[in-house]
């Protein structure tokens, strides 16, 4: 992943902890009608809508004096309503797989928007072209490992959310900064905040409220930035590959995009650990964000058994953790996933694993979970193992039947370089994935039955994207593709492209009628209709 000679690489209810849903203020006359209703027998009941537009801002409290969120009440795309989710007693209720993480800060606030990594937006545009770019001059670039990087790459998926009555774009690129703008007008909305090296994956905002991102870097370090400084960001805790003498088995990069769930961060890192800390999350005097964060959990992405399934020692984490239920979910480039169980980690209980697959390459992609607990994975084919060939490149696992997981699989295999980079999306009963080679695939997610597939002709390492019906995926020619999958079981039309500057690496976010995704060749774009 990390090979600069690769082609575009030098160049060109829901989760626990994370709020409660509060029904909005009606207006008078919803208030008559909703008496003259209670009164006769019946309840208005408010169906756990995620209308944060209408919504009333968060409570806060004396001791977490974090900023309430104040979405533009005027805008009828900010909300989609849902179902109210059933009760569950854990980290993440396996039922919110799909839907947005966080009702205190509305948006897309890390890889894939949620735990489960299975949350892509809302509000596509329906005839967009690009609205404006970032910089306005230039582009994003920087030296790493004796090459440029320009732009955004895999996996920098973007952050979107409002805060403030305003939509706020965060990213971290490959010019070693991390970036907040305007999701309306591109103006910065904060100084960026300079690493020492390229920022290859996705930044996380906290779901709490709390004025915070947190970041990997090339740089050896996983940071965690105060946003809430007059004029600038400011570093307030940091982690590095090399520390609490864990061995190393690959290098010291940072690509996951950690989780945050009821004070605690979970992260994987490239020398191959998995961390759970708990973040001690506060305020001072001034009111000022702080953090205190204490190592509660490390735990190898190898094993003594995989020694001698493969002849691989590179055990990397380049994927970002998922959690659904009770369980958190991570693999690595050889190709090993383990689930450890966290029900008593509150409690201060060690979490022990629960569930171990080898597939026999490297899987970069993140797991995605469905409502149902089931796994959803891509997988590379590099190495051309025997277990490879037999395991396949996506496939769904069953954790519940841990001797035998496999529940189907699709193969991606030929000559040279195949599989899948990119992380599978879920929506309306299809597996959507992309390959090295530049096949698109609709895959039934109950049989494994591949239902079409389409040839870009060209390399495709972001994510596909499915909202409103609409799949999106970027190329390595620069296009960024929509088809029509209202129909999800049959071929779909193409409804629209926009060109783009370089390689699409970088993962779309859809957010109220704009996607904003970056480009190899420097820019960061905001698509959308004019």
């Amino acid at each position: 992943m990390d090979d600069p000679s690769r082609p575009y690489a030098p160049t060109a209810g829901g989760p626990r902890g994370s709020g409660s849903s509060r029904p909005p203020w009606l207006g008078p006359v919803a208030v008559l009608v909703a008496l003259v209703l209670v009164w006769g027998g019946y309840a208005l009941v408010t169906s756990g809508s995620d209308d944060d537009s209408a919504a009333s801002p968060p409570d806060t409290s004396e001791s977490e004096p974090s900023e309430p969120v104040d979405v533009d009440a005027g805008d009828s795309t900010t909300t989609t309503t849902e179902a109210e989710l059933p009760p569950f007693d854990g980290w993440v209720n396996p039922a919110s797989s799909g839907r947005m993480w966080s009702e205190e800060v509305p948006g897309i606030l890390t890889f894939r928007g949620n735990p489960t990594r299975s949350f892509y937006g809302q509000g596509m545009p329906e005839d967009p072209s690009v609205l404006w770019s970032y910089p306005e001059s230039g582009g994003m670039c920087g030296l790493s490992s004796g090459a440029t990087w320009c732009g955004m790459g895999w996996t920098g998926q973007p952050n979107v959310y409002e805060k403030d009555g305003r939509t706020i774009v965060s990213f971290g690129a490959y010019d070693y900064g991390v970036h907040w703008l305007d999701g309306v007008t591109g103006e910065t909305v904060l100084p960026s905040f300079k690493t020492g090296d390229i920022i290859k994956g996705t930044v996380t905002t906290d779901p709490d409220g709390f004025p915070l991102t947190y970041t990997g870097s090339r740089d050896d370090n996983y940071r965690i930035i105060a946003t809430d400084r007059p004029g600038e960001a400011v570093e307030l805790w940091r982690v590095n590959a090399y520390e609490y003498g864990v061995q190393q088995r690959w290098n010291d990069d940072w690509d996951s995009s950690g989780l945050i769930i009821d004070d605690h961060l979970f992260i994987g890192g490239e020398n191959s650990w998995f961390y759970i800390f708990k973040l001690n999350r506060g305020y001072d005097a001034a009111g000022l964000v702080t953090v205190n964060p204490e190592l509660l959990f490390t735990a190898p992405s190898w094993d003594d058994q995989l020694l001698t399934e493969t002849s691989l020692t590179a055990f990397s984490i380049e994927n970002s953790v998922a959690i659904s239920g009770d369980t958190v979910y991570f693999a690595n480039s050889a190709g090993l996933i383990q689930g450890f169980d966290i029900s008593g980690l509150a409690d201060g209980v060690q979490p022990t694993r629960n569930f171990r697959f080898w597939a026999g390459d490297d899987i970069d992609a993140s797991i995605v979970i469905d409502a149902d607990g089931y796994l959803y994975v891509g997988s590379e084919w590099e190495t051309q193992s025997a277990r490879s060939a037999e395991v396949g490149q996506i496939f769904k696992l069953d954790p519940r039947n841990p001797d035998d997981p496999l529940v189907w699989s699709v193969a991606d295999q030929g000559g040279g370089v195949r599989g899948v980079w990119g992380t599978v999306a879920l929506a309306n009963g299809v597996v959507y994935a992309d390959t090295n080679t530049g096949r698109v695939l609709g895959i039934d997610q109950m049989t494994g039955e591949i239902l079409w597939e389409k040839e870009l002709g060209s390399q495709t390492w972001q994510s596909p994207v499915v909202v409103d019906d609409v799949l999106v995926v970027g190329d390595c020619q620069g296009v960024l593709h929509a088809y029509d999958v209202s129909d999800p079981r049959v071929d779909p039309p193409e409804l629209w492209t926009v060109q783009l500057d370089g390689c699409i690496e970088s993962t779309p976010a859809v957010w109220n009628g704009r996607i904003y995704v970056g480009a190899r060749g420097g820019k960061f774009y905001a698509i959308g209709d004019a």
